[in-house]
């Protein structure tokens, strides 16, 4: 085998070129069983591997040493026979036989004929990729040009080579042909995907649907707390987050966390708090009531905060006196705002982790009017340090604006110069679809493609800049995809991140090249 083609993909994070979805497997069982140094998680795809790494210098030493990398073939483990019951209703289906000039029951005998193996997990949890035992029974099937912003879960659809169940509702760009109730996800269960790499899968048409049954949800338990805050009004939308869950690529789980890094990691530092503990993660304002005397912290977003009237400095320590009100307004600059409780907030925990992900909706459920939040007696404190505000976004006139460095990358090739050029040299407006999942970004002048057909799906970091045929990117926050199949033209850096989130609908962003 020649030398393996490894990409930069952002500041912490390498790509990996493979002739196969077997070489794929050798590559990730390899650095699964031995990580490289400060390696943080593997994600395995049609043709790539993505290795990602907890700082940009232990990146750049894994490029060189991954040029002489050679993996012993992967052991296959014994696989299982799993049906999936499908109503063959999707969205999709007509038009898509259509263009592949097949009748709608040509297609759905395709689909329920063909015996299908599991090969790798990605996107979302229990997302996991399916092919053909059969090379030659593969259809090439073109995805949407334009994804879809909510794919409804137990939707099943292919795509490429794949076909897979969508397990929760989120974004998604494959062509649905149905609709199934079997559950793929349940985090009560050892495996939590119900279909595991080489599992056979074979799809059964059916004429109606079991109704839905709630999956179960594996919790940690709880350490000792105390109530101290009680949630009057949680604005527009209040998550508990932390530093998310990396590491569960393969579970299609991604890591999740809080939106604006260091935003939660000062507010915790301005209360004493460990820099990964539980907080809360606000847009557009909230109001809490202090059932016991606590001191919190309040960064993030440009935000008049009030403590039963009396104003108090962001990033700083602030008393907030029993049967007192702590008021965050809606920011003036920014979008997201940070308020860190000394002792660190307790909440429900998936996978090691409180943070709230809104796409695969793991962790605890948004926080709404009359919740109590309750802080753990057992967390240790430290001395509070001086603390700065890190919001990196400002005011232009009636906007919010935002520069991110960029890595070109890792399928710029994918462009034409011009539209390489062009796309550093825009300033592209935040949309309103954009969310904790993604800006969606547009300008009046689309990003052309100088090369044609389908990209195999692969792994996606927080920062990824793909752009789908309609030639308007999506740049990934917190709690993207764990794999994608547009283009990726450019990936910005871990630390600019933190500047995405604080871009509201209407902001506008620019992208510039940095330096690795």
């Amino acid at each position: 085998m020649s030398a393996p083609v490894v990409k930069r993909v952002g500041s912490r994070a390498l790509i990996v070129d493979l002739p196969d979805l077997a070489t794929v497997m050798d590559w990730h069982a390899a650095l699964s069983a031995r990580p490289l140094h400060r390696q943080t998680d593997v994600v395995a795809a049609a043709r790539t591997v993505l290795i990602t790494f907890d700082s940009a210098g232990a990146a750049a030493a894994a490029a060189s040493a991954l040029a002489a990398f050679r993996p012993d073939a992967a052991r296959r483990a014994t696989p299982r026979d799993i049906e999936i019951e499908v109503l063959y209703d999707g969205a999709d289906l007509g038009e898509l036989a259509d263009s592949l000039s097949m009748s709608r029951a040509e297609l759905i005998d395709w689909h329920t004929s063909t015996t299908w193996v599991a090969a790798f997990g990605g996107f979302a949890p229990g997302f996991t990729y399916c092919v053909p035992a059969e090379p030659e029974r593969a259809l090439d099937v073109p995805r949407r040009s334009s994804p879809r912003t909510q794919v409804p879960a137990g939707a099943v659809a292919v795509a490429g080579d794949f076909s897979a169940v969508y397990p929760r509702t989120s974004p998604g760009g494959w062509q649905l042909v149905g609709t199934t109730r079997t559950p793929m996800w349940d985090s009560a269960a050892t495996p939590p995907a119900l279909v595991a790499p080489g599992d056979r899968v074979r799809y059964v048409a059916v004429d109606s649907l079991p109704e839905e049954t709630a999956a179960g949800q594996q919790r940690a338990q709880l350490p000792p707390r105390r109530p101290v805050l009680a949630v009057d009004d949680p604005g527009l939308q209040t998550l508990y987050q932390d530093l998310g869950r990396p590491g569960h690529g393969d579970l299609g789980v991604t890591s999740s966390g809080s939106a604006d890094r260091a935003s939660a990691r000062a507010a915790n530092a301005a209360v004493g708090n460990q820099r990964g503990a539980t907080l809360l993660e606000n847009i557009g304002g909230l109001t809490l009531r202090a059932l016991t005397e606590t001191v919190v912290a309040v960064t993030g977003a440009e935000a008049h905060v009030t403590v039963d009237g009396r104003p108090a400095l962001l990033a700083h320590p602030t008393l907030v006196p029993a049967g007192a009100q702590l008021v965050v307004a809606a920011p003036s600059t920014g979008m997201r705002t940070y308020v860190a409780v000394r002792g660190g907030l307790v909440a429900d925990a998936e996978l090691g982790s409180s943070a709230t992900d809104m796409l695969s909706g793991l962790g605890p459920a948004p926080v709404a009017a009359g919740d109590t939040l309750s802080v753990s007696l057992q967390a240790p404190q430290s001395t509070n340090p001086r603390v700065v505000n890190p919001l990196r976004v400002a005011r232009e006139g009636a906007d919010t604006v935002g520069v991110v460095r960029c890595v070109l990358g890792p399928r710029d090739d994918w462009f034409t110069q011009e539209a390489v050029e062009r796309f550093l040299s825009t300033t592209f407006t935040v949309t309103p679809e954009s969310n904790r999942v993604g800006l969606r970004l547009e300008s009046d002048d689309p990003l052309e493609r100088g090369r044609e057909g389908e990209l195999a799906s692969e792994g996606m970091v927080a920062g990824s800049v793909q752009v789908p045929p309609s030639g308007q990117p999506v740049l990934f926050l917190r709690d993207h995809a764990v794999t994608g199949g547009y283009p990726v033209i450019a990936t910005v850096i871990s630390d600019d991140v933190d500047v995405a989130a604080q871009l509201p609908p209407g902001g506008k962003i620019r992208f510039e090249l940095y330096s690795v």
